[in-house]
């Protein structure tokens, strides 16, 4: 499934789908991107998404602090930011183990 890159995209993942599920790769897209709809819906309504086995997607708020420009050295508020999380399953550690 993956390419000579070293990693999976969003194409190689819909051609799998296809491959395993006998469906249509027009077919598949629509399955890849209700799911990924879905998660970032959930996502954005507070709701954490739990994949039992696979992992958990939640969001977590990071607290505003200071920091610096890099280029004058100058302080610089970041503001508090709301970031996506996965945490791995152990189905899929244990899976990742061998």
């Amino acid at each position: 499934m993956c390419k000579e890159g070293g990693f999976v995209n969003k194409n190689d993942l819909i051609s799998a789908i296809a491959e395993r599920s006998e469906l249509s790769r027009a077919d598949a897209a629509k399955v890849v991107e209700g799911v990924l709809t879905a998660i970032t819906q959930s996502l954005q309504k507070g709701e954490d998404v739990r994949l039992v086995g696979f992992g958990t997607f939640a969001l977590a708020t990071r607290a505003a602090s200071v920091g610096r420009n890099p280029r004058t050295g100058e302080e610089i508020q970041i503001p508090q930011s709301k970031q996506p999380k996965f945490k791995v399953g152990k189905a899929l550690k244990d899976a990742l183990q061998t």
